[in-house]
């Protein structure tokens, strides 16, 4: 689907880059990093939620640290009338496994991301979709997801800036929480700027108590960031993601290291049973997809065995937390 692009200036861009780092600052703060009033700071906010461009704040959490496991599916279908591929799709919206399910254009057509804690159950779930929709998979790939790399979305700003990872998801180690923390996370995953007095009052506790959880909760490692989900397409950009099978494995970190500068290089993925190297980038069409592609084969010739390439389209549902 079109649509229009909208103009935003520097300071919206270095808000917009604010509030990728950390969305749930004060807008006092983010006031003194780009120069601009707490007031005036949140009224181009607010203008650019109107425009759809900030389409809402989440807050990252690592979903590995609570035992679960995140499972991958990618379909490419045959045979799919627009009727059959809205119920495919309201199939996995309704499963209680539900994390993502995105529309993709390029190698395949349909991206899915679901929570597992219980194999053997979702196996269940695995096999009731087999037999209502094996015959519309032209491919079906499936992985393990085992840990995802983040970088800030500095495309948005004029300058360099330090590009540091950040893991989103991993670790060995499964953290026990009780209900009242479960029901912060719910509260705060998809609407990180909620304000603390507001997730106190819902859960009827202190606000020094949700102050503290949340610290608590952060020190685990459970919560790993807040962050700004934005629509790129207002923003003249795309997301698209190169999959890559490396014929030489041992140039893996060396590609990586290439890449760090680039400011459209926007996350790594890890997963098994799927490709070397997965990589994210906020572009602004597949052209740009080759172009990187060709400075790789040129940088480390001989190292690439084939790729792969698709680009998120519509996303139907997005949970960070099951």
């Amino acid at each position: 689907m079109y649509k229009i692009m909208e103009k935003i200036d520097l300071k919206d861009r270095k808000i917009l880059y604010q509030l990728d780092l950390n969305s749930r600052q004060p807008l006092s703060q983010i006031g003194k990093k780009v120069g601009l009033s707490k007031s005036v700071v949140a009224y181009r906010i607010k203008r650019l939620e109107e425009k759809g461009i900030i389409k809402n704040f989440y807050t990252i959490i690592n979903t590995a640290k609570l035992g679960y496991s995140m499972f991958r599916f990618y379909f490419k279908y045959q045979y799919v009338t627009p009727e059959i591929e809205k119920e495919i799709i309201n199939h996995f919206l309704k499963s209680k496994y539900l994390g993502t399910v995105h529309r993709v254009e390029g190698s395949y057509n349909l991206m899915v991301f679901m929570f597992v804690k219980n194999l053997p159950d979702f196996y269940i779930f695995w096999e009731e979709t087999l037999d209502k929709y094996k015959d519309y998979f032209a491919e079906q790939v499936f992985s393990l997801f085992s840990n995802e790399y983040i970088y800030r979305y500095s495309f948005l700003l004029d300058e360099k800036v330090d590009r540091t990872l950040v893991e989103s998801l991993g670790g060995e180690t499964i953290v026990e929480i009780d209900g009242l923390d479960f029901q912060i996370l719910k509260l705060i995953s998809n609407d990180a700027r909620i304000p603390t007095s507001d997730i106190a009052k819902k859960l009827n506790v202190t606000t020094d108590t949700i102050v503290n959880r949340i610290k608590k909760l952060i020190k685990k490692e459970i919560i790993k960031g807040f962050r700004i989900s934005l629509d790129f397409s207002k923003l003249g950009y795309q997301w698209h993601k190169i999959d890559i099978d490396l014929k030489d494995h041992k140039k893996l970190q060396s590609i990586l290291e290439y890449l760090k500068d680039n400011p459209h290089f926007v996350a790594i993925n890890k997963a098994l049973g799927y490709v070397d190297l997965e990589l994210e980038f906020i572009l602004k069409n597949t052209n740009e997809i080759h172009q990187i592609m060709g400075d790789i084969a040129i940088k480390f010739p001989g190292s690439i065995r084939n790729y792969k390439y698709h680009t998120r389209m519509i996303t139907y549902v997005y949970y960070y937390l099951p």
